[in-house]
Formats: C-alpha cells, structure tokens, sequence
C-alpha cells in the first residue's frame, strides 16, 4: 500500500489544527486507499505539549491513518542515531543544523522529510499550524484530494485529470513532482502596519524582497502581490492547473513534493528567516519538473502572540534576516534559472552537487550590499516610529552578527546538501521509528 506523510510541525499551541488535519488525512486514507502518516513535529513548550497530548490522544480512529506526535526529544534521538548511522563527517554539526535552537522553518520540514523516509513514504505533505481550510457546503475543503491525485504519476496520465495544462508537451513524460495551491486570507508576512501607516515606507522595504533588474511597473506589481497569496475570494469550486509551478503560486502551509525531490535535495536550516523553506519550490520550477496548481487555498490567520512585545522583535528579526538572505537566494536563483534542465541527472532526478555549488556561489554576496538593506530598514523603522523604532534599536544592536549569519546560513546549507544522500539513506534503512506514535 502506498504512504504518505502528511506533516505538522509546531510550536505553538493548536489543537483545532491538529484536529482539522486528522479529518483531512481521513479523508485521503478514505478516498484514495492509501496508508497516511499523520506527522506532528512538536517543538512546543511543557504546557502546550501536554495539551497536544491530549487532543491526539482524543482523536477519532480513522482506517489507514498512523498518527505520531513527536516532541523534540524523541525527533532528536532519531536524527542523533540516524546523523552517525550516515557516516557524515561532523554528525554534530549536522545534528545541529536539523535541530536548531531557534527557530527554523527549513529544518523542521527537513525532519519531516527525513521521518517521511524512515516510514517508506513517497510523499510529504505540508501544513502550518496558524492555518484552517476552507469549506464548501458546510464541508472542509482538502487540498490532500488535489495532492494525492496528482503527485507521482507520469504528467501525461494527469492531463485528463486537470482542469486544464499549460505543460511543455517535452516533458509530458516526467512524474508530477509538486501540487501545491496557496492561502486566502492575513498577509502570509505580517507588514500590513507598515502600509497602513506609511505606503511609501512599506513600497521601499518590501521592494528590498524583490530582484534587482525588473522594470519599474512589474516591480511595484510585484510589491503589490507580495506575501497576499490568492486574496481573499472564497472557495467556490475547483480549478487544477498542470503546468511548471511558479514559486509566487504556492505557500509552504499547502504544498506537497513527491520523494524524487526532497530526498534529493533539502531545504535550508537557516534560523530565524521567514520564507527560507521555499527553496523547493524553485528548484522544481526551473529544473522543469511538472506540477499542478490548485486552488484549494488554505485560509491563513495571524496568532496574537505575533503581536505582543516578544513576538513582534522575534518577528522583526525573522523578516529583516529573509531581507538579509534575498541576495544570497537571488544569486542562486538566477544560477537555477540558467541552468534548468542540466540540475537534474540522466534518469531526471536533481543533481545535489550542481545545486550545491550554486549555494555556495550564492554565499559569496559582498556585504556592503546587507549593509545597505539594513541602512533602508533601519531609516524606514525609524520614519515610522513607535515599537518600529525599538525593532531599529534592536536590529542595530545585532547588525554585524546577521551579515555574517545570513552567509554562513549559506555555507552550512551547502554542507547539508553535500550530507543529504547519506541522511536520507540511513533514514530509509532506520529499523526503529522513535516512540511517540498515537
């Protein structure tokens, strides 16, 4: 029978989620005869934790559906185990870089895809815990119908399954390796303030998101779209779309990649960077590997603790290192997009050691240019005034320490590329899987 990994990492209490997410992997285990891993990686705090205990424990039976909960412990002895296991050079190092400290938004879902290895799945599915679905007719609507439809099989057998397709008939023959739709809803980076108070202001920050080189009127389009997804139409009915995904079409709370892709190449461990898990969606896009877009979008919410003291300096932390790393990505981007087809190797899969030498160049950003970034966030914060001069004041004190952090995010996310073969393979041959399973 054929597994998959539906995942939730967390670190934050949302129980709602882990039940509306149960439903969903019910309703793929029930529709499509397929055996789901219900996957919960739990970073959170004692008192959360517990409480998460206690919604998985309540869950509802549902044929064909394995739930595990697991809390950094048991998620730390596996990767220990599984890091020596590989052979890897600096097993600790590499341990480190999968299980940060702080936040990391690549290496929680890199966990995902190395537990997804351990139980044989030939997929990973992911969801945000500050997400909800959409309904139709009182029903939710499940982005996993689309995924689990699609995912794997040869683009030309999904062409009468789709809506419509926009593929390159050239690559009909290659496996759909991502379905993915996005979110209706708050801004997926909470900046909506900085509009409301100053326009001009929001124009110059959020424009530091976008490459340089587009012409005036697509980038402030470009400006004007970024981080709101699908806006905020209701779902109405479904629209499927095969083609090669553009990475501005999907968010990480509703995405999926086939095996071929994330046991090939991970994401970046990058800590405390929103947006660093979207790596892959690149990848797959430039090197040509088919998908579909759907428009089953999850509805995304902000949690109030965004908003209190601590977690808008976490916030702003996290938004001025993405701001930081766009160089970098952008650099390896522009590598990707030239390179195309040559990332992947003769049976079509992607080739690691091409795009970790595109990371590596991509590490390799002068400084003056993060120098400059942080000059225009620290003046825009400034300008506006408030908590913004305190996020200022708080950036400034660390304004050495993240140039120098978003370079070596760089040099240590080529390192994990060099290293994932071997991580992946010893995940696969794991004998055991860590307690914890509901």
């Amino acid at each position: 029978m054929r597994r998959v990994c539906l995942t939730l990492p967390t670190h934050r209490a949302c129980p709602a989620t882990i039940r509306a997410v149960a439903e969903e992997a019910a309703h793929g285990a029930r529709h499509f005869g397929v055996e789901v891993h219900l996957l919960i990686l739990d970073s959170s705090d004692a008192a959360v934790l517990a409480g998460h205990r206690r919604t998985v424990a309540a869950l509802p039976p549902a044929p064909g559906v394995v739930v595990h909960h697991l809390d950094e412990a048991a998620q730390r002895a596996f990767l220990r185990e599984v890091t020596v296991r590989s052979g890897v050079a600096e097993p600790d190092r590499t341990l480190a870089l999968m299980l940060p400290s702080r936040v990391s938004y690549g290496a929680c879902t890199d966990r995902a895809f190395l537990f997804a290895e351990a139980l044989g799945c030939a997929s990973v599915h992911r969801r945000d815990s500050d997400s909800r679905y959409q309904h139709l007719d009182g029903e939710p609507v499940f982005p996993l119908h689309h995924e689990l439809t699609a995912l794997g099989r040869p683009a030309a057998e999904v062409t009468g399954l789709v809506s419509r397709s926009r593929l390159d008939p050239a690559y009909a023959h290659r496996p759909v390796a991502l379905v993915g739709g996005s979110f209706v809803g708050e801004m997926s980076v909470d900046v909506e303030e900085i509009r409301r108070l100053d326009p001009l202001v929001y124009e110059e920050v959020i424009g530091l998101s976008v490459p340089d080189g587009y012409p005036d009127i697509w980038r402030r389009n470009l400006i004007a779209e970024s981080f709101r997804g699908a806006g905020t139409a209701a779902f109405t009915g479904d629209l499927t779309t095969l083609t090669t995904v553009s990475p501005t079409r999907v968010d990480m709370c509703n995405v999926s990649l086939a095996r071929e892709v994330y046991a090939r190449v991970p994401l970046p461990p990058a800590t405390d960077t929103i947006g660093s898990d979207y790596f892959l969606l690149h990848l797959v896009h430039d090197a040509r590997l088919p998908g579909v877009l759907h428009n089953r979008h999850i509805v995304n919410f902000h949690t109030g603790e965004r908003r209190s003291d601590s977690g808008f300096l976490a916030y702003q932390l996290r938004f001025a290192k993405f701001l930081l790393s766009a160089p970098h990505l952008h650099s390896v981007y522009a590598g990707t997009t030239a390179a195309g087809e040559a990332l992947l190797d003769t049976g079509g899969g992607l080739r690691a050691s091409a795009v970790a030498a595109l990371v590596r160049e991509g590490a390799r950003v002068d400084p003056l240019e993060k120098t400059e970034r942080l000059d225009v966030l620290d003046r825009s914060y400034r300008k506006l005034g408030g908590r913004y001069t305190e996020a200022a004041d708080f950036l400034a004190g660390r304004r050495e320490r993240l140039i120098d952090e978003v370079r070596e995010d760089m040099e240590e996310f080529a390192l994990l590329i060099d290293a994932w073969a071997a991580l992946a393979g010893a995940s696969a041959d794991h004998e055991t899987f860590p307690e914890g399973v509901a």
